[in-house]
């Protein structure tokens, strides 16, 4: 019997032992999906771009000499006219009476012989002369005058004084590369940017008007965005695109126009401008929906049967950096992923949570049942 018992205890292990285990079917997880929609939004296309006043005028010395007087300063707002530098003339001068001295002389030789020809005393041929001597001493006098005013250097323009290089008792000549000055009339910025061939169709395909010109007049204002990462307060208009695209960069030259009445903008300074583009029936997703996979864009989807796959997608940045528009790759009534994003692998079948389109893309407002 214990032999019985034995056995009997023996086969029921090596049943027990040689069963195996079924495996447990992994559970179905719950994530939040968003069924795509289509919507509106404004995209603001960047540009860096360097601004400059209406008039950049190089002041340079028209006539050789030292500095002997600087009446303004940097950053010095001056009008026309307003006299700016004054260089040394004491040889001028000194040339200048000796000029006029020959003037003298050479207008009394002429009053000398005049009556003497009238008179027929001697021929009209020596008052000739004496006549050319001194239209010769007056234009030596003239030329010599105006030197002497050149050293007196002006504003052509109303504007804003720039950097002061040279200092006082510094020898300038029109030869000098480097120029006394520069005056820019601020009262209206230029900001000189650059857009690519796609850039410029875009622009000008989502532009109102039917001819070239009337779409740059019917064009929305554009921004600037200060060096400081501040708006400028005033909104700019573009005006000119340049003709033809440059054959080396495949870029067009674009100028858009601020205005500046309180002088805020200067010449020379850096900063971006923002081109809005209105955007009607696009689909927005979130930023935070998607994952960067080498140089693709990726977003996850549940299909019919709700298991995850990978949709490569083209976007283009919404302003705030919260969304995209989707330009490639999703249709409306997809469902798309908003969790576990770089967590759920593809092929993964989930239970769809389905989170109301509106919430997502106007957080503010409530979801409607």
């Amino acid at each position: 019997m214990k032999k019985i018992s034995l056995t009997i205890i023996s086969l029921v292990l090596l049943v027990a032992c040689g069963k195996k285990e079924e495996p447990k079917t992994p559970p179905v997880m719950p994530y939040k999906v968003v069924e795509v929609a289509t919507s509106s939004t404004t995209l603001l296309a960047e540009y860096p771009t360097t601004l400059e006043g209406t008039t950049d005028i190089d002041i340079r010395a028209k006539v050789d000499g030292y500095i002997e007087k600087i009446y303004v300063q940097e950053g010095q707002e001056v009008r026309k006219g307003q006299l700016l530098f004054k260089l040394e003339t004491q040889t001028a001068n000194q040339e200048a009476s000796a000029a006029k001295a020959k003037v003298t002389a050479a207008q009394v030789e002429v009053n000398r012989l005049k009556p003497l020809v009238d008179r027929n005393i001697i021929s009209d041929v020596q008052l000739e002369t004496a006549k050319a001597n001194l239209a010769s001493a007056k234009s030596t006098y003239q030329s010599i005058i105006e030197k002497i005013n050149y050293a007196s250097i002006k504003s052509p323009v109303n504007g804003i004084v720039g950097t002061l290089p040279l200092r006082i008792g510094s020898y300038v000549s029109s030869q000098t590369a480097e120029p006394l000055t520069r005056i820019s009339d601020v009262s209206t910025i230029y900001a000189y940017f650059s857009v690519n061939e796609k850039q410029q169709l875009d622009i000008m395909m989502n532009a109102e008007g039917k001819t070239f010109q009337q779409k740059i007049a019917k064009m929305p204002t554009v921004n600037l965005i200060l060096s400081n990462g501040i708006e400028y307060e005033q909104k700019g208009k573009i005006e000119t695109f340049s003709g033809q695209a440059n054959t080396q960069t495949g870029s067009f030259n674009v100028r858009a126009r601020f205005p500046n009445a309180n002088r805020l903008l200067r010449s020379g300074v850096s900063g971006t401008i923002q081109i809005p583009t209105h955007l009607e029936d696009v689909i927005l997703i979130p930023q935070n929906a998607t994952l960067e996979l080498q140089d693709k864009r990726i977003v996850l989807v549940a299909d019919k049967e709700n298991k995850v796959k990978s949709v490569p997608v083209e976007v283009r940045a919404v302003p705030g950096g919260q969304f995209f528009v989707v330009d490639k790759g999703l249709n409306t009534k997809d469902k798309i992923l908003i969790e576990g994003v770089g967590i759920v692998a593809e092929g993964t079948e989930i239970k769809p949570e389905l989170v109301n389109y509106a919430t997502i893309i106007n957080p503010e407002k409530k979801a409607v049942n």
